[in-house]
């Protein structure tokens, strides 16, 4: 029996298409779909993957810049130290892809109303990006850095934030009683984000 285990998952290996080290400039993914498949190192720039397929793939160390990836699937897409740099990301549901290894990283990004519901994600680094009405309901944002980021209307529900830097975000609303803060930092001029729910006016 494991040695019938075994070998299926060499075959399975072996029908994994592995793309390493490639570069993919302007191509537009919504119709043709990117080819199911392993890409390590890869580069994608100004390349359109709206509402494209992107179930079961893994990303090792890939970089996209530029991109659309607007309400893709991810439904188990492997993102293992990836970068986003300029992409458009609306609507994502990163609580579909595969938990395991998941790290990346946003650099002026649009999340706008994405998901990150339960996901583990410590330590990711939000830089200059904008994340209006996106979901961190139960996420584990421990470590995480957000900086320069617009937090308008995103939801922190039994969200883990301890030790996360938030000073220099702006308009975010959590609740220090139903959110783990815990050496988190915040600025001075944030801390009204931290009274929203005591209805209180601060002058």
């Amino acid at each position: 029996m494991l040695f019938r285990q075994s070998l299926s998952k060499i075959v399975s290996a072996m029908n994994h298409p592995f793309f390493p080290d490639k570069t993919y400039t302007r191509i537009d993914f919504k119709e043709s779909g990117l080819p199911k498949g392993e890409y390590e190192n890869c580069s994608f720039s100004d390349c359109d993957f709206y509402q494209s397929d992107l179930n079961g793939i893994l990303f090792t160390g890939c970089t996209f810049t530029g991109c659309n990836l607007s309400l893709a699937d991810l439904t188990g897409t492997a993102f293992r130290d990836v970068r986003f740099i300029d992409c458009k990301m609306l609507g994502l549901r990163f609580e579909q892809c595969n938990g395991f290894g998941l790290s990346f990283s946003f650099e002026n990004c649009l999340l706008n109303h994405s998901s990150f519901f339960q996901a583990k994600i410590r330590k990711t680094a939000f830089s200059n990006s904008q994340l209006r009405e996106t979901d961190f309901t139960e996420s584990d944002l421990s470590g995480a850095v957000f900086e320069n980021c617009d937090l308008a209307d995103a939801s922190f529900e039994k969200t883990n934030l301890e030790k996360a830097d938030l000073r220099s975000t702006v308009n975010y609303s959590i609740d220090p009683e139903n959110n783990r803060i815990k050496k988190a930092r915040f600025s001075l001029d944030g801390i009204p984000g931290l009274l929203t729910r005591f209805d209180i006016v601060i002058e």
